[in-house]
C-alpha cells in the first residue's frame, strides 16, 4: 500500500497537472490512497481537488485548519494506512511511472527515503519566464543542489536530503514527524535528522517530475526571502547548525561581506574597498555566467541578469532579517 500525501494551499494555476499525472501512474490502484491536505484555500483549489475525488475514489481531500506544511504532513501521516509514504508537492507533475521506480528502489537499496532529481520548468514560456527557470537550475543561482542542478552523474548517490522523498513508514517511528514549528525547510530538516540517525537517503539519476517555478520577480523574490528568513529561524529552532547545508548561508555571508566593510568605512574609509571587491567580484561572475547562459540558451540577458539579482539579494535580505529575528525570540 502506497500512501501519497500533498499538502496544498491555493494552488489553482497547478493542481490539475499535479492531479493528471497521479491520476496516470502506472501504480495499481487499489495499493494506493492520495491524500491532498489542504489549508483552507481561498481558491479553486477544494472545488478542482473535490471533483476528482468524486470520479477517483482513492483521492481524498483533507482539512488542515493550522495551514502550514509540517502540519499537513502529520495529519496525512497518521490517517495514512500505506507501508510506504510519499509526500508531494502541487507544483509539480510526474511522470507515469514515479510511484513504481521510487517504490522499487526503496525496496532494492533498503533506504529509508528516496527520491529523483527535478526539471524545472514554467506553466507560460516568455523571455522572462525562461530566463527565471535557467537561473532556478543553474548551480550560481541554487548552489551544489544535486537534485535542482545536472550534475553529469548517472548513479544512484546517498544524499542528505531529496524532493517528494519516498518513505518507509517507519521512518516516522524512528526519527519522528514533520517539525510543526518549521514553517518552511521541514522537508529538509526530517532529511537531515534521518540521515544524522544513520538513515539511508537516497537520489536516483532519473528526471521523473518536472517543478513549474514561480514566473515573476516579485513572486520569486517573496518566496526566496521567506526561505531564508527561515534559515536561521531553523537552526535557532532546531539548535543545529547541521539541520541545514553551507550553501543556504553564502548568500547571506556576501551580503554581509558588503555591509559589514561599508560600516566599518565610517571609522577607517579603506574598510570600504573589501565591499567594493566582494561586489565586483559577484558582477564579474553574474556577467560572465548570464553571457554564457544567454549565447548557449538563447535567453535574455537582461532578465537573466535581473533573475539572479533578485533570487541572491531576496534571499540574502531574509536571512538577515532572520538573525534578528532569532536574537530578538
Amino acid at each position: 500500500m502506497l500512501s501519497v500525501i500533498i499538502p496544498v494551499y491555493n494552488e489553482e494555476k497547478y493542481i490539475e497537472h499535479c492531479l493528471h499525472s497521479i491520476i496516470n501512474q502506472d501504480y495499481d490502484k487499489e495499493d494506493l490512497e492520495v491524500f491532498f491536505i489542504d489549508g483552507l484555500s481561498s481558491d479553486a483549489t477544494r472545488r478542482i481537488i473535490s471533483d476528482y475525488a468524486q470520479q477517483y475514489p482513492y483521492i481524498h481531500l483533507i482539512d488542515n485548519p493550522h495551514r502550514i506544511v509540517p502540519y499537513g504532513m502529520n495529519i496525512g501521516i497518521g490517517m495514512a494506512k500505506g507501508d510506504i509514504i510519499m509526500r508531494l508537492d502541487a507544483h509539480a507533475d510526474y511522470q507515469s511511472n514515479y510511484f513504481t521506480t521510487l517504490t522499487s528502489a526503496l525496496q532494492s537499496l533498503q533506504a529509508d527515503n528516496v527520491g529523483v532529481r527535478w526539471r524545472t520548468d514554467v506553466l507560460h514560456h516568455t523571455p522572462k519566464t525562461d530566463a527565471i527557470k535557467e537561473v532556478l537550475c543553474h548551480k550560481f543561482g541554487v548552489g551544489n543542489s544535486a537534485f535542482r542542478i545536472d550534475t553529469g552523474n548517472d548513479d544512484i548517490m546517498e544524499a542528505d536530503t531529496v524532493p517528494f522523498g519516498c518513505f518507509r513508514r517507519d521512518v516516522f517511528t524512528r526519527f519522528g514527524l514533520y517539525n510543526t514549528l518549521l514553517e518552511r525547510n521541514q522537508d529538509i530538516e526530517l532529511n537531515k535528522r534521518i540521515h544524522a540517525g544513520g538513515g539511508k537517503i537516497y537520489l536516483l539519476p532519473q528526471v521523473l517530475c518536472t517543478y513549474y517555478a514561480r514566473e515573476t520577480f516579485a513572486s520569486i523574490a517573496r518566496n526566496n526571502y521567506l526561505n531564508g528568513l527561515w534559515n536561521l529561524l531553523t537552526v535557532k529552532i532546531t539548535k543545529h547548525f547541521s539541520s541545514l547545508s553551507i550553501r543556504h548561508f553564502v548568500p547571506l555571508l556576501f551580503l554581509l561581506s558588503l555591509i559589514i566593510p561599508a560600516i566599518c568605512s565610517i571609522a577607517y574609509w579603506p574598510f570600504i574597498l573589501i565591499s567594493a571587491l566582494s561586489l565586483t567580484l559577484y558582477l564579474i561572475f553574474l556577467l560572465i555566467t548570464c553571457t554564457n547562459i544567454s549565447l548557449r540558451k538563447r535567453r535574455h540577458f537582461g532578465y537573466l541578469c535581473l533573475a539572479f539579482i533578485v533570487l541572491h539579494f531576496s534571499y540574502a535580505a531574509g536571512s538577515l532579517v532572520g538573525i534578528f529575528k532569532s536574537v530578538k525570540k
